[in-house]
């Protein structure tokens, strides 16, 4: 019964709020801690959970046989989302992440990716694994392995699934490095700034011409924060844009932005499991990063009646794409 399976780091995330980032040398004092689960992958699962039903989602992952391990499928688990898809590595800790979030909401993330890195393709064609991704709609990669990446979504190509992928660190091996995985993925999603660091461009129209040079029918989505977003498909001739959800007119404010990025990829594809189309897709994820920056948790991602909400009132608005 698993419509979407997500892949890439989980990690528990040790956050660091200060009135401002301090200079090279430069020592700030921490307001206040807060340690949770997090990490990109599991964030998203998160985000796809919430808006399907129980045991819609599946999650394939490495953990330490650790306490932090033990409390992360505690987690998953309550929030519906099938662990079977687990791995867990002896001798190696559970990967942790150490973020830093200012008054403005923007941060700064210091990853150790411990277990995260020793998943590997070999462990994608294990029973309980290989049946996940066989039956998935929608297969959304983030930050495993590079390995890994390039097998999953091959398998879910072979499979007849959507593959989403965001490659997060990897992304600094450029073009030609992320090449394999790239010509297996439907649709790629980075920011603005990994898309300038990546190709030497943020414009859609250049994105999508230069990623047509690997893999023809690829479309991209730029996230691009406080602007909106927008999709990019047909080589760059064809680019739909979403400005970004005027919260301050809603009543609303920006407190966090740790993990809107990780909102938007769940929404959209939980989106696209649910049967959406691209641009409506694109319009819930807009929606639901937003939403999520309005909430001071990390996987502060909305409920499926949270999304509709907030969906029905930014059309009130008028707000269309370009």
């Amino acid at each position: 019964m698993v419509s979407v399976v997500v892949s890439g780091a989980i990690n528990w995330d040790i956050n660091l709020f200060v009135a401002r980032f301090p200079t090279v040398g430069e020592e700030v004092a921490v307001r206040r801690i807060t340690r949770v689960p997090g990490g990109t992958a599991a964030n998203v699962a998160v985000a796809v959970a919430r808006l399907l039903q129980r045991g819609e989602t599946a999650f394939i992952g490495a953990l330490g046989m650790d306490e932090v391990g033990r409390e992360q499928v505690k987690v998953l688990e309550a929030e519906g989302i099938a662990t079977g898809g687990l791995n867990f590595v002896e001798g190696v800790e559970s990967g942790q992440a150490y973020i830093t979030i200012d008054d403005q909401g923007r941060n700064c993330i210091h990853t150790f990716f411990g277990a995260n890195q020793e998943l590997t393709p070999e462990d994608l064609m294990e029973g309980p694994r290989a049946r996940l991704i066989g039956g998935a709609k929608v297969i959304a990669v983030t930050d495993p392995p590079l390995p890994v990446a390039v097998r999953l979504l091959e398998l879910g190509k072979a499979a007849g699934a959507d593959t989403v992928w965001d490659p997060g660190v990897h992304a600094e091996l450029g073009l030609t490095g992320l090449a394999e995985g790239l010509a297996r993925t439907d649709y790629f999603i980075l920011n603005a700034i990994e898309y300038q660091q990546l190709l030497g461009t943020e414009e859609p129209r250049r994105i999508g011409e230069a990623l047509s040079h690997v893999n023809r029918g690829i479309k991209a989505l730029v996230k691009r924060g406080s602007e909106g977003s927008a999709l990019v498909s047909e080589a760059g001739r064809q680019v739909r844009s979403l400005p970004a959800v005027p919260l301050e007119k809603l009543g609303l404010r920006v407190v966090n932005t740790v993990g809107c990025g990780d909102a938007f990829i769940g929404s959209f594809a939980a989106s696209r499991a649910q049967g959406h189309g691209d641009l409506e897709a694109l319009r819930r994820a807009n929606t639901a990063g937003a939403f999520k920056a309005t909430r001071l948790e990390t996987r502060g991602s909305p409920t499926l009646e949270e999304l509709e909400r907030l969906l029905s009132a930014v059309e009130r608005l008028g707000l269309q794409p370009l």
